[in-house]
């Protein structure tokens, strides 16, 4: 087994960095209620926030429900593993039950479709507290991000990763030298399971780890195509350039786009002019690489770009932000189009019974016909979000508005259902206030003295 499970953290007073978050999640964990909103932890990768998320299970004697990026995350799955177990109790006799969302950033493709809706509904209807791990905030919808209460994790510093390393050593009965250990803890970049991973590896048939051990087992820096870009525009050498290409985990031809999509980044068009015959005589041995399966012809390729663009760079570097090729962009949006329609055909093909081609071939212009006249009532009855909606209206606005409004309808019809709250009991008032209240009579004039009742017949005989 690999040290960074086996000595993943057990309880919260065993995780390194990190205090504050640390500390927030134990208070969200002892004052949860129904109506706690679920936590959202996030932060760069290896840095403990899914280990948190079990060390606080287990200090809380709480059974754990996991759905990670590997599970196909639909609707129809998630509400069976997470929606399922939000609303009902533990069987194994825990007090909760800790529904943890792994990777709740990476919902994508149309394998994930759905996935973000039904997440939402999940903590609408929660009755079990949940943990969302996310890499990037951002990477979240603005609505799910609003239903969670967000807990920074922050990469560790050198100096706290050190001394859990020299613990790790001791326990595995490994002499490992300082310098060693302050050599792995800075080459992590605040990663601790990258460190405990690399000391892993140093270690591996060895009792003793050096400093030569150690550099051959440090994580993978590779240059970043960010990096690339800027001695492009600066005054890099010719030799620097080329080292750079090579160290970019990047074919030529993606880097033949990224420094397409940022040279309208110089200064004047002469420059720009020259860029781009340079680029073009690079697409041009890209293209014979192809073709002819030749692929020594990349570093004439990359040559010809990499030195033709610098030199109309001129070295006055780039004072913009460096951004990823526009082409990206629109193939990322064609392809989200192309899952909504996919998505979209596929449920109301489902709903009439027919193929999809049968009904893309002759149903759907009467459908788009039939949607455009009602479409809040279309979307009801086919369960549509605003992107579906709008693959019928072509107005995302509109689509957005109807949904929108929608939502806020069952939102009302909810609140209608709930009981009524009780009216409070008005207290019984005291026989003091009572008589305080009443008015105050005349007073009686005593009572003349009364004769006794005549005797008759009736009452001489009573006592026979």
């Amino acid at each position: 087994m690999d040290w960074a499970e086996k000595y993943r953290p057990a309880h919260l007073a065993d995780l390194i960095g990190n205090k504050t978050a640390v500390l927030q999640i134990a208070d969200w964990a002892k004052n949860w209620t129904t109506k706690s909103r679920p936590l959202l932890i996030y932060g760069k990768p290896g840095i403990g926030k899914t280990s948190t998320a079990y060390a606080l299970a287990n200090d809380m004697n709480w059974e754990v429900v996991e759905l990670n990026a590997s599970d196909q995350r639909t609707a129809a799955v998630i509400e069976r593993i997470a929606g399922g177990g939000s609303v009902t109790a533990s069987l194994t006799g825990s007090l909760r039950k800790l529904i943890i969302l792994d990777e709740a950033d990476n919902l994508q493709g149309t394998s994930d479709r759905g996935g973000a809706k039904a997440i939402i509904e999940c903590i609408k209807n929660a009755r079990q507290p949940m943990i969302l791990i996310a890499n990037d905030l951002y990477g979240l919808s603005p609505e799910l991000r609003a239903r969670c209460e967000p807990v920074q994790f922050k990469a560790l510093p050198a100096r706290s990763i050190a001394p859990r390393l020299k613990y790790l050593c001791a326990a595995e009965k490994i002499r490992c030298s300082e310098t060693a250990i302050h050599a792995i803890a800075e080459s992590a970049e605040g990663d601790i399971r990258s460190a405990v991973n690399m000391l892993y590896a140093s270690a591996i048939g060895r009792e003793d780890i050096t400093d030569s051990q150690v550099h051959t087992s440090q994580k993978d820096e590779r240059t970043s195509i960010f990096s690339l870009i800027t001695a492009l525009f600066s005054r890099a050498s010719d030799e620097e350039l080329l080292r750079l290409s090579f160290e970019v985990d990047d074919t030529p031809e993606t880097i033949e786009q990224w420094v397409e999509g940022n040279v309208h980044h110089l200064p004047d068009t002469t420059s720009v002019d020259r860029a781009y015959r340079a680029l073009s005589r690079a697409d041009e041995y890209l293209g014979y690489t192809y073709r002819r399966q030749y692929h020594t012809l990349w570093r004439y390729a990359t040559a010809i770009m990499l030195f033709g663009v610098a030199e109309a760079a001129g070295g006055r570097g780039i004072h913009a932000r460096i951004m990823p090729p526009e082409r990206w962009q629109k193939m990322s949006t064609a392809k989200k189009q192309k899952a909504i329609r996919t998505v979209t055909l596929n449920r109301i093909a489902g709903m009439i019974h027919v193929p999809q081609s049968t009904l893309r071939e002759n149903y759907l212009g009467t459908i788009a016909m039939l949607v455009e006249n009602d479409p809040a009532g279309y979307a009801r009855s086919m369960d549509l979000d605003a992107d579906q909606l709008n693959f019928f209206l072509n107005d995302k606005a509109r689509s957005a508005q109807i949904i929108k409004s929608i939502a806020q309808e069952e939102k009302a019809k909810e609140k209608e259902k709930e009981p009524p709250k009780k009216a409070k009991k008005e207290k019984t008032p005291t026989v003091e206030k009572v008589q305080e209240t009443l008015p105050v009579l005349p007073a009686e004039e005593e009572p003349r003295e009364k004769k006794p009742p005549a005797k008759t017949q009736s009452t001489l005989f009573d006592g026979f």
